[in-house]
């Protein structure tokens, strides 16, 4: 496979920068795996809250939430990886916060319904 063209700016990193940094990006393709698991788990075995449609929305959003992740996962770990062998700063990541609004939403949601139903 040939390399990025990015990968040939800067110098090489430490060993221990680019291992910490391809740590990371696992991480949040494990989280993406967990949010897709928990949209299929949702689905196919809360029969019984209602209503449905919420179930099926919440189940598909966490589904693409899980896609945009993954996607998302490999932009961050590259711009990492070109922050940390050209000297810069890491760069700030949006993906934090989305992330957490994205749990709170849908944890709101599921609390709402399993009172009501």
């Amino acid at each position: 496979m040939r390399e990025p063209k990015w990968h040939e700016e800067g110098h090489q990193p430490d060993y221990r920068f680019t291992l910490a940094n391809e740590r990371t990006f696992l991480a949040w393709i494990r989280t993406a795996l967990a949010l897709l698991a928990g949209g299929v788990l949702l689905h196919q075995f809360a029969t019984e809250l209602d209503p449905r449609l919420v179930v099926t929305v919440l189940s598909t959003g966490l589904g693409v939430v899980a896609a945009v992740l993954s996607v998302v996962s490999y932009t961050r770990w590259r711009g990492n990886e070109i922050a940390i062998r050209t000297g810069r700063p890491l760069p700030f990541s949006w993906v934090l916060p989305a992330l957490a609004a994205v749990c709170l939403l849908t944890s709101a949601v599921l609390v709402v319904m399993l009172l009501v139903t």
